[in-house]
């Protein structure tokens, strides 16, 4: 019995016993006296189903998944479309890379693209315009709004550690 944020129990874990399924694919095995017998399954669900294992995680971390199991990690976010190839290039590493990179190069304003993304839970937002294409840099901002400013290189050998 696990607690959610809530402090409502739930069961995760089983050990359950199952006679129905042995009979239904025709399970038998030779027993010690050479006799044919019927097996028991135990079927064992050390986290319950994998659904109520996700529902739990997700509302645990309030959505905000580690970076590892995030379904995006980064987005990429260009200003405009003077730096829309920069980032489309910067987004071509991330997956080389085998990071999970969104790229968002639709003519929005860049703070409904940031809301966007903060909305998605993504853990790090790129924000690609021309100083920093000009610099060579990206401008990377976390989930607490911490920004920093870092060279492609570096960001993924942080990211990757």
């Amino acid at each position: 019995m696990v607690n959610d944020s809530l402090g409502r129990e739930w069961q995760l874990g089983s050990i359950q016993l199952d006679y129905n399924l042995p009979e239904r694919f025709d399970l038998l095995y030779v027993g010690s006296d050479s006799k044919m017998y019927r097996p028991v399954m135990i079927h064992r669900a050390p986290f319950g189903s994998l659904e109520r294992f996700i529902a739990i995680l997700l509302e645990e971390s309030q959505g905000n998944l580690p970076f590892w199991i995030s379904p995006i990690q980064v987005s990429i976010l260009s200003v405009s479309e003077k730096s829309k190839n920069y980032a489309s290039s910067i987004h071509d590493i991330m997956l080389d890379s085998d990071i999970r990179a969104k790229l968002d190069n639709r003519n929005e304003r860049l703070d409904r693209k940031i809301l966007d993304s903060k909305l998605y839970k993504v853990p790090y937002i790129v924000v690609i315009g021309k100083e920093e294409e000009s610099n060579g840099y990206l401008s990377i901002r976390d989930r607490e709004d911490n920004i920093y400013k870092m060279n492609i290189n570096n960001f993924l050998e942080f990211i990757k550690k």
